[in-house]
């Protein structure tokens, strides 16, 4: 592992860190010298397995179980953090869920609601512990909040995942107001947006070769990684991208 991105060392809380993108993001934040919380809901082996390769690489790694769309469990989690980590630095609100493909006039209340519990309003009250840590008018020195979007937010996703669209395209909303929000207290706000990234999401929808079967569609034509997804995330939460906030990165091949 690298020395710590700043003068002394800071955490990076990645939610739905133990898998997929959110596991290609703890694992790259460690390596570049980041101590990293690794949130989870009920992946817990996965979470464990990659705080055990942090540290057996020589970094810092906490796995800390939450269910982002409970208020409560968010609380707990952040307050454990606090107590056994370095202060907070960055936050890559990667935490999500998608359903199995329908159109709107198939979907449930019950679903819509988990959809934006989860997707959006779980990414806005993380956002908000963020704050009252990082921001200087809290008395912190400042941060990074990355919140993961989806090209479906431009795109629709009609008659498949409609409900997720809408959730991600609240989250580039949300990311652009956060931003300017805090832009005087040291805090950067921005969001990535990937495509078609070759992940475990695909089959928590009910379609685990999508991103083979889309792979046409992308002007390059094939499907991202979740490491070129964390690569975009890693220089949002660094220095390198001092002069950045409110910005919405396409990571998609160019669809």
């Amino acid at each position: 592992m690298t020395s710590s991105p700043t003068a002394a060392p800071r955490t990076v809380l990645v939610t739905g860190g133990g898998r997929g993108i959110g596991a290609a993001t703890s694992w790259l934040a460690a390596e570049r010298g980041w101590a990293v919380a690794v949130n989870y809901t009920h992946g817990t082996a996965a979470a464990q397995s990659m705080v055990a390769r942090i540290r057996d690489a020589g970094g810092t790694a906490l796995a800390l179980q939450a269910d982002v769309a409970d208020e409560a469990q968010v609380l707990r989690m952040f307050a454990t953090l606090d107590a056994e980590l370095p202060p907070l630095g960055a936050l890559v609100n990667n935490a999500g869920v998608v359903d199995v493909q329908a159109r709107l006039d198939a979907m449930t209340v019950e679903r819509l609601q988990r959809m934006f519990a989860i997707n959006v309003i779980g990414s806005m009250v993380c956002a908000r512990e963020a704050v009252k840590r990082m921001s200087t008018a809290h008395g912190g020195s400042g941060g990074a909040i990355v919140n993961l979007s989806s090209a479906a937010a431009r795109l629709g996703a009609p008659g498949q995942y409609l409900d997720y669209a809408a959730a991600k395209g609240a989250i580039d909303v949300f990311t652009m107001g956060l931003a300017k929000e805090v832009a005087l207290e040291g805090i950067r706000v921005n969001a990535v947006r990937p495509g078609i990234i070759d992940t475990e999401i695909h089959a928590s929808g009910g379609t685990p070769d999508r991103a083979r079967q889309m792979a046409p569609l992308v002007p390059m034509q094939r499907a991202g990684s979740a490491d070129e997804v964390a690569q975009a995330i890693l220089w949002l939460m660094s220095d390198a991208s001092s002069y950045t906030t409110g910005a919405v990165i396409d990571v998609t091949g160019g669809r």
